[in-house]
């Protein structure tokens, strides 16, 4: 397994910096979360990671590859696959042939022998197939697989699209708002799902997500951005506590309360040692 490894990523589009000189590392196997306020620049970290923009400066790596420069099927071939934060997902197709389109990297019967359905085109097609209602059933959406998307409900769709995904058999899977929308027993379905993906299909995550109490028992790290910028990195625990994050979220009045209670808290703690 590889380490996904960002530095210094810096993106300008006309003037406005959306990313300024941002850092982390996801490690291998791990779940790594990136959030902040709307505007903090979460989206356009993933669509530099999966090559939809360029960066101004700074540099992806995974593995041995640098990303930076790489334009999005050649960073799938590589084995990073992503959701997006609306789906995209074909409404008219049967959900077993959306999940199939992200076995197109696995592929090697071609454009002519699928044509055609050669023999071999037809063996290929088959195994695809398989692996596909395999993955279905672990992501909970086999019942459906013969049902056009577009019929199925909003929650239904955001676990065909993660289906997808895990189709691509990738190393690691970038989850951009994969509970956006949904109500609460589809939110913790889905948490169950992304749990089971790290730990049984031996992946790293990268997700960017609003949801903080998904956040908070998901990741094993987290990445805090505001106005583009790195403002703080750590556990979960960690980052809770953090003054910045408060000040990012709450305002500057959250940020002095909790300022405060922890210097009172110190100062508890250090007259209860001298008594």
């Amino acid at each position: 397994m590889s380490a996904l490894e960002v530095t210094d990523l810096t993106v300008r589009f006309a003037g406005l910096t959306a990313l300024d000189a941002v850092g982390f590392t996801v490690r291998p196997g791990s779940i790594h979360a990136v959030i902040g306020p709307n505007g903090a620049g979460k989206s356009t970290c993933f669509n530099v990671l999966s090559g939809v923009y360029r960066a101004t400066s700074g540099s992806v790596r995974f593995g041995g590859a640098d990303l930076t420069r790489m334009p999005p099927h050649r960073i799938a071939a590589l084995g990073v696959a992503r959701t997006f934060q609306n789906i995209a997902l074909s409404r008219f197709q049967s959900v077993e042939d959306n999940v199939m389109l992200g076995r197109h990297r696995l592929t090697r019967a071609g454009f002519v022998g699928a044509g055609l359905r050669l023999p071999f085109a037809r063996r290929e097609d088959t195994r695809h197939r398989a692996r596909v209602r395999d993955i279905a059933r672990f992501v909970g959406v086999s019942e459906y697989l013969d049902a056009p998307v577009g019929m199925l409900s909003y929650g239904v769709q955001k676990r065909v699209e993660l289906a997808r995904a895990l189709a691509m058999e990738p190393k690691l899977l970038l989850l951009d708002e994969p509970v956006a929308g949904m109500n609460g027993g589809e939110r913790r379905a889905m948490a169950e799902v992304i749990v089971a993906a790290r730990a049984d299909l031996d992946i790293s995550i990268l997700l960017v997500e609003h949801d903080m109490g998904m956040v908070m028992r998901l990741a094993d790290e987290v990445t805090v951005l505001d106005f583009g910028r790195r403002i703080a990195a750590g556990t979960p625990t960690e980052v809770q506590r953090d003054p910045e994050v408060i000040r990012a979220y709450l305002g500057v009045q959250a940020a002095d309360a909790a300022d405060a209670a922890d210097s009172a808290g110190a100062a508890a703690g250090s007259e209860s040692e001298t008594a």
